[in-house]
């Protein structure tokens, strides 16, 4: 005798009715188009105002510092400026020996950043009494022939323009770094516009030879100058080495202002 297993219903799942092929889905609800359209618009200005945010952030660094506080901010560059960019390893001065020979300077000595009264002599400290003295940087340098040997100094002061400018004229010879001041030969300083710094130099022979007094390096660079120092070009190193620090001096005190453009970008439109 056989017998037969019946068919075994599976509950639970409804038959599944197939959509006729003319049917179509139905129709999207009124405020979810508005809430899409709204999520558009929301992320299309989040995007412009970043740009925007970016744009003006950019024009705000590029834009130059009122004259005031630019002179202030150069007042704190010994301690914001890199050491080579204060003091390079290598400088070079065409044209700027005695008979326009040209000139390359080599950093042979840098001093850690001083107190004035610690790296200024008595004269220095009186004379800058009335604008005060923050701070004095110094290194030396030699030619590349190592026959001279050059120190140049920076004395950074809180003081403002009119009391520097008050200081010219009235400079006495600077201090000597990397040789004694007995054996300074030629000196020149100069008093940039776009900081409070006085910039100096002073030049030695390298065999460490005394000399009577340091001169001012413009005697020694007259034509009609005599004397071991002057034929040597020890004046001409002082000056030059004084123009060149100064101007890199100058150029991070004042840098050129970066051109920006004059409308603020468009951002693109979302997709």
């Amino acid at each position: 005798m056989t017998t037969t297993t019946p068919r075994t219903e599976i509950l639970g799942e409804p038959e599944q009715t197939p959509r006729p092929p003319h049917a179509q889905a139905p129709p999207r609800h009124p405020a979810r188009l508005v809430a899409a359209t709204l999520c558009v618009l929301l992320g299309s200005g989040l995007v412009g105002g970043a740009a925007l945010t970016t744009w003006a952030e950019h024009r705000a660094a590029s834009r130059p510092l009122p004259a005031d506080a630019a002179y202030r901010k150069a007042g704190s560059l010994w301690r914001a400026a890199p050491v080579d960019s204060l003091f390079p390893p290598v400088l070079t001065g065409p044209s700027a020996g005695p008979g326009g020979s040209d000139r390359t300077w080599t950093r042979t000595a840098l001093a850690p950043d001083a107190d004035c009264p610690a790296a200024l002599a008595a004269d220095w400290q009186a004379l800058l009494a009335a604008t005060g003295c923050t701070r004095v940087l110094r290194a030396t340098y030699t030619d590349a022939t190592r026959s001279s040997l050059i120190t140049v100094g920076m004395v950074f002061t809180p003081a403002d323009a009119p009391a520097m400018t008050a200081l010219k004229g009235r400079i006495p010879a600077p201090p000597a770094y990397g040789f004694t001041d007995a054996q300074r030969a030629a000196w020149a300083t100069s008093v940039p516009a776009e900081a409070p710094v006085i910039v100096y130099a002073v030049s030695a022979f390298a065999d460490g030879r005394p000399l009577d007094a340091p001169r001012p390096a413009e005697d020694l660079m007259k034509k009609d100058a005599t004397g071991a120092a002057a034929q040597a070009g020890l004046g001409h190193e002082a000056r030059a080495l004084a123009d060149r620090v100064g101007r890199g001096l100058t150029g991070l005190a004042a840098p050129p202002a970066t051109p920006t453009a004059h409308a603020a970008p468009t951002p693109e439109p979302a997709r």
